[in-house]
């Protein structure tokens, strides 16, 4: 699917996720609540931070993580795309996208992506963080949430 193909912008969804649990059980929950819907369009969105140059000892441990990394993403966005079809999305309704980049904040690079696709909704799941880490350290969710404009947005817990 590109963002053309979708006929309703009103229901192009962005959905952020990983191999977590939340994830999974967010792509539940949007087959619950928009399955078999013939004009909405979903893309599975997965932002790979690429690594600081000194995170690993060699280069090519980095690479060989990366490529990992994104291997395990194909497999899991391949998953959460054959649940969405089984539920009655057809192919044309479903994209996936992997992005690789480098990101000081993962909510950033969500909205970014939004922004560029004209999605109108942003679903995420909750990573169940405790109120004093979500302070400390902030949480995905809650910059998304907070810095979202134009669109509206899902946080499935």
């Amino acid at each position: 699917m590109s963002t053309e193909t979708c006929r309703n912008k009103l229901r192009h969804l962005l959905v952020a996720v990983d191999e977590s649990e939340n994830s999974q059980r967010t792509v539940a929950y949007l087959i619950e609540l928009f399955g078999g819907l013939a004009d909405a369009c979903i893309t599975l969105l997965t932002i790979i931070p690429e690594p600081l140059e000194d995170f690993f000892p060699t280069v090519a441990e980095g690479e060989a993580w990366l490529k990992e990394r994104e291997a395990l993403m194909r497999t899991t966005l391949a998953d959460y795309q054959q649940r969405l079809r089984d539920s009655g999305f057809q192919e044309a309704q479903v994209d996936t996208r992997i992005i690789v980049r480098a990101c000081n904040s993962i909510a950033n690079a969500i909205l970014e992506e939004r922004e560029k696709l004209g999605c109108r909704i942003v679903v995420v799941g909750r990573r169940g963080v405790s109120r004093n880490e979500e302070f400390i350290f902030g949480s995905t969710s809650s910059k998304i949430l907070h810095e979202a404009k134009g669109c509206a947005v899902l946080v499935v817990e």
